[in-house]
């Protein structure tokens, strides 16, 4: 990803939330999502990547980003682990089914395997099918571990997945 990049990866990742967690947030917090306070946020955090967060694209033949992926160290409160974590993946509603997911997804894993990661971990909200079965599909599995976060006053379960990675 490039700095570039971020108003059109936050026009994805909003809408991809709007759509995905309609009916498991409060609307109005969706309806109030705004891609350009959303792509300030992302260039001000760009230069993560010095923290280990890697933020990746797919574009389509002709050079316009679909889809996008953050990884980086496990985060456990504070402290850094040595398990992966896949912070979040989203796609182009228009591209739903296309294997965009999926491609960044397996570049993710790739990439974290070989960086010796024992595991992936990610958090998905606990209501949302979708993005369980193509988890589930990866080869994710949810391993017990559960927590909420509060949206506008409305706790909102989330389920952690796990994937042992390759060596």
């Amino acid at each position: 990803m490039a700095l570039a990049d971020c108003e059109r990866v936050s026009g994805i990742r909003v809408r991809g939330r709007q759509s995905a967690y309609a009916g498991l947030v409060p609307q109005p917090y969706l309806d109030a999502m705004d891609t350009a306070e959303d792509a300030e946020r992302r260039r001000a955090t760009f230069a993560r990547a010095a923290e280990g967060v890697v933020n990746l694209v797919a574009e389509d033949d002709d050079g316009r980003v679909v889809g996008w992926a953050a990884h980086g160290p496990y985060r456990d409160g504070e402290l850094r682990t040595a398990d992966a974590e896949l912070y979040a993946l989203y796609v182009d509603t228009g591209r739903f089914g296309a294997g965009v997911g999926r491609a960044l997804l397996g570049e993710a894993v790739r990439r974290c395997g070989a960086a010796g990661h024992p595991r992936m971990l990610l958090w998905v909200l606990r209501g949302n099918a979708r993005a369980r079965r193509f988890y589930e599909r990866s080869g994710f599995l949810a391993d017990g571990a559960e927590e909420s976060f509060e949206v506008r006053g409305v706790a909102v379960p989330e389920v952690r997945y796990a994937r042992p990675l390759p060596g």
